[in-house]
């Protein structure tokens, strides 16, 4: 497996396939093609299907000079997120790149392995991992820095203070998010706007649903987050550790901690299956992230290795099948609510796991592959295209009222 930087990454919203990973893709082809004074990008896929709403178009001319983009949503190439790069000097074509976003921020140029470097981990699975970490009497954030080495814990710092950064803008923010939804931001009037006689366990799910919220209201914003482990989902692990740092007292050392074991359960779900909704779905994105998080919950809970493994697992387990269907292509609807039911799933999926993890008959590295499996199984106008459920739906009943 890769390293968790590879995992962790900080970029713009509102996706890491649809902004971050096109954005590395113009960069690289700068950096190789610097003589070239005009560009072309042409969009394929979910890429042209909905880039528009995730503003791909938007990073590209952000990142690269003088460039024309193209959205091609008829031809249909491998990967459902392809771009193609071509450079010019003048009229004269001097260079062209088709690149690959893979997910989570990655991207592989065709011909070229993938930009995320080499395998640092020896287990490749988690029953690998744990078999170690117990032969060893590890905790698995000890296992991380085994392989990773000490620095890891510099890195940490900077994700869990970009995290909290996005938590802290998102709470202060108010008004619209950008695009015709017109949706209103929430978070702030979460957070402030308690509910009458309201019980312990509202006021939990009121706190965390804002923390999540603040965060995906930002993402949706085009502003900086955290890749866990991609933009769609990344106001879910947020919302938890700053739950436990906020309102239950945790240190940062320890939430940096859960980070490194969180960030053990996504990678071993990218490296063994996906995290990109393109290729398997919501479940994938928000499903990934709520496994993160349970993991994290339980970490800091000081869990058995075991434990922890099944609140991943439930998790994972209880998203499978998840849509990614985002209304006019805009990572608003209904990804924000997800990335709030996703964070207190999470700690429902750490709770439960406590009481019954002894009596469990599923491992996680078979809802892994259940969750791959299920991905390829989904109609493609269920991962991230637009042109299918909610989305669908929604364009109807707006293409209806534009005919009244």
């Amino acid at each position: 497996m890769k390293s968790i930087r590879e995992l962790y990454k900080i970029g713009y919203g509102p996706s890491s396939s649809h902004t971050i990973g096109p954005q590395r893709a113009c960069e690289k082809f700068m950096e190789r093609y610097p003589k070239a004074n005009r560009h072309k990008v042409i969009l394929y896929g979910s890429l042209a299907l909905t880039g528009r709403g995730h503003l791909t178009d938007a990073i590209i001319k952000k990142t690269l000079p003088n460039v024309e983009v193209e959205f091609d949503d008829q031809f249909v190439l491998w990967h459902p997120n392809t771009l193609d790069i071509k450079g010019y000097l003048d009229d004269t074509e001097i260079a062209s790149m088709r690149v690959y976003s893979i997910g989570g921020g990655s991207i592989q140029i065709d011909g070229e392995p993938s930009d995320e470097g080499s395998d640092i981990y020896p287990h490749h699975t988690f029953e690998e991992i744990k078999e170690f970490c117990l032969d060893h009497g590890l905790r698995l954030f000890e296992y991380v820095e085994m392989y990773e080495g000490i620095e890891i814990w510099e890195f940490l710092k900077t994700i869990l203070n970009t995290m909290f950064s996005a938590v802290d803008r998102g709470l202060r923010s108010e008004g619209v998010l950008p695009g015709e939804l017109r949706v209103r931001r929430k978070a702030k009037q979460l957070l402030t706007k308690p509910m009458d006689n309201e019980t312990p366990e509202v006021r939990e799910s009121r706190i965390i649903s804002a923390y999540a919220y603040a965060v995906s209201e930002e993402n949706a914003s085009g502003n900086m987050i955290v890749t866990a482990p991609t933009c769609g989902a990344s106001g879910v692990v947020p919302a938890v550790i700053r739950y436990m740092y906020d309102q239950l007292g945790y240190k940062k050392e320890a939430l940096l901690q859960g980070l490194a074991t969180g960030a053990l359960i996504g990678n071993l779900i990218k490296h063994n299956a996906s995290i990109s909704g393109a290729v398997a779905g919501c479940q994938a994105e928000i499903g990934s992230a709520s496994a993160m998080a349970a993991a994290i919950h339980s970490e800091l809970l000081g869990h058995s290795i075991c434990q922890i493994e099944y609140a991943a697992e439930i998790s994972l387990e209880h998203h499978l099948g998840l849509t990614c269907d985002p209304v006019l292509g805009y990572v608003q609807i209904p990804c924000i609510e997800r990335n709030a039911v996703g964070a207190m799933r999470a700690l429902d999926s750490s709770r439960l796991a406590y009481f019954l993890s002894e009596s469990r008959m599923i491992s996680l590295d078979m809802v892994i592959d259940t969750m791959y499996q299920t991905g390829k199984d989904i109609h493609t106008k269920y991962r991230e295209t637009g042109s299918g459920g909610l989305a669908l739906l929604y364009q109807k009943l707006k293409d209806r009222k534009g005919q009244s």
